[in-house]
């Protein structure tokens, strides 16, 4: 069974649960989620074999986090848990027109010293060395900061060296850079090292001001990429690698809900498909299904006998 670890960070979440209370006091449901760790909950319900990689507190919070891995099959080995620490928090708010903010606890997060030196880089190498895959997105890279990212890189040089593959996902988020170039000069050193780069054009215009799909083939053409996936939400999902371009339509859904983890879920059906030898087009139709399914629910994980149910359907 083909193997694959996620890196990144996973959040304490609150948000917002409908109540008959006429004070205006908010009542705030509990959970857990964060972009790779959303991808990592789909592909275990696909039947990727899928570890998580993360720093955690020892915490009651950690403790749940922890069981709701090993709840959906998510690998915990490669986790370490920190005395005295905390994971980081954030709390939605909905918004009068309907729309969501977020609001950030995370500066003190455990996960942000994962590469902290060559040593805990090296040590977590030589257990990603068995995966066939490694998935980490710009979130990862953003909050682990400047002098640990050369840390990450070293590491996944190393790894592909090895034959691990590489897979990333920009997932652009402007508040956690300093500013626009060090994100721009860390997501292209980190094409370096990627073999499957799944990106989405929102995020390029955001980043690089260019959402076409030719500007993205001339910006990452000098990189050796086996496959560069474009996520353009209602429109095909592009697939560009050496030999050949692939366009695959998004059927339209009804009843749309919540976008949030749609990104992620995409990711999950795509690199379990991949993992699991389905070709370029079968893969990114299973993203594009298992996308579908979670933007009718509200939230990025949804249960799983609800997921498991409509994907069969």
């Amino acid at each position: 069974m083909a193997h694959i670890a996620a890196i990144g960070e996973v959040m304490v979440e609150l948000a917002p649960f409908p109540t008959a209370d006429s004070n205006g006091r908010e009542t705030m449901a509990l959970s857990f989620a964060g972009d790779t760790y959303n991808t990592s909950v789909y592909m275990a319900r696909l039947g990727l074999k899928t570890d998580y990689v993360t720093q955690l507190g020892e915490d009651p919070y950690s403790e749940q986090i922890m069981q709701r891995m090993a709840n959906e099959k998510i690998g915990t080995g490669m986790i370490k848990q920190l005395p005295g620490r905390s994971p980081g928090l954030y709390i939605i708010r909905n918004t009068p027109d309907g729309e969501r903010e977020f609001f950030y606890w995370r500066k003190e997060a455990p996960a942000r010293e994962l590469f902290s030196s060559q040593e805990a880089a090296d040590q977590l190498c030589q257990k990603l060395v068995h995966c066939n895959c490694v998935y980490l997105s710009g979130i990862t890279l953003a909050i682990i900061g400047e002098k640990s990212r050369e840390f990450l890189y070293n590491s996944l040089h190393k790894l592909r060296q090895q034959d691990v593959i590489v897979a990333f996902d920009s997932n652009y988020r402007p508040r956690l850079w300093r500013d626009k170039f060090e994100a721009q000069q860390a997501m292209l050193s980190i094409m370096q090292y990627t073999d499957i780069a799944l990106l989405t054009l929102d995020d390029e215009q955001l980043l690089w001001g260019d959402d076409s799909v030719e500007g993205c083939k001339q910006r990452y053409a000098a990189f050796n990429l086996g496959e560069l996936v474009l996520k353009r939400g209602a429109d095909d999902a592009i697939i560009i690698t050496p030999d050949a371009e692939i366009r695959v339509p998004v059927p339209p859904v009804q009843g749309v809900i919540d976008t949030t983890g749609a990104g992620d879920t995409f990711n999950a059906g795509y690199l379990a498909g991949r993992l699991m030898n389905k070709s370029l087009e079968d893969s990114a139709k299973q993203g594009i299904r298992c996308a579908g399914i979670i933007i009718r629910h509200r939230g990025a994980i949804i249960d799983k006998a609800i997921f498991d149910k409509e994907l069969g359907a």
